[in-house]
């Protein structure tokens, strides 16, 4: 197996070693952004050379990989995970190598779905498939959407934005950006790629139950006051 992995690489003009930078790189970060970085932008390339063997190895670990040549991204996907795009594997299992994300990391994510889907529908995306917010718009939708804001602590809220950045969900100018009052930040494409539609109809419902419970309260407190 591994003579005829290097004479398919030989074949297209890539060493074993490099084969193996990328296998590496991508199964440890679990995503690959072509404009993310120069090194990035390399094994990207490096990618598209050898695309069907990456598929093949990774395929032997059933690990999914979903390629948007679009926004010129990769992203690695753990067995009987739901993948949007690709069809549902016929047996699921669970496994050590899914993604360990906070609660609050979970929540933000969900928000940011919801906030590409919503600039999506009003046209508010560029050639490059990102949509840029204002920070205190997803602090609002935060609220709105999860009962809570974005963390108040600056330390917690730039360790969540950096973890954010590592998942390539997002850009910010930098860290100190987020001190202040009018900060943006750019939601990636590949935001779709990790949330599906599914997932964010279920956010849509929960957010329409807890305002409805919302309105309840402040009918009742009314009611009371008379």
């Amino acid at each position: 197996m591994r003579e005829a992995l290097e004479a398919a690489l030989q074949q297209r003009g890539v060493t074993p070693e490099a084969f193996s930078e990328l296998m590496i790189r991508l199964l440890d970060y679990g995503v690959i952004c072509r404009d993310e970085s120069k090194k990035e932008a390399e094994l990207y390339d490096r990618y598209l050379q050898v695309q069907e063997l990456v598929e093949e190895y990774l395929a032997v670990l059933r690990i999914r990989l979903l390629h948007q040549p679009r926004f010129n991204a990769l992203r690695l996907f753990p067995p009987g995970a739901e993948v949007p795009g690709l069809p549902d594997p016929e047996e699921g299992f669970n496994s050590g190598l899914r993604e360990r994300l906070s609660q609050q990391e979970v929540g933000v994510i969900l928000v940011l779905r919801a906030e590409y889907d919503k600039a999506l529908r009003e046209g508010e995306i560029d050639e490059d498939g990102q949509v840029v917010l204002p920070l205190e718009a997803l602090n609002l939708a935060c609220t709105n959407l999860l009962g809570r804001p974005l963390p108040e602590q600056i330390t917690e809220r730039r360790a969540l934005f950096r973890r954010l950045r590592q998942l390539r969900l997002i850009r910010t100018a930098s860290d100190d950006s987020l001190d202040e009052a009018e900060a943006w930040l750019t939601i990636r494409p590949s935001i779709t790629s990790l949330v599906t539609d599914a997932v964010l109809a279920q956010l849509a419902d929960q957010a329409a139950d807890t305002e409805t419970e919302a309105e309840s309260e402040r009918d009742h407190q009314f009611a009371s006051e008379q």
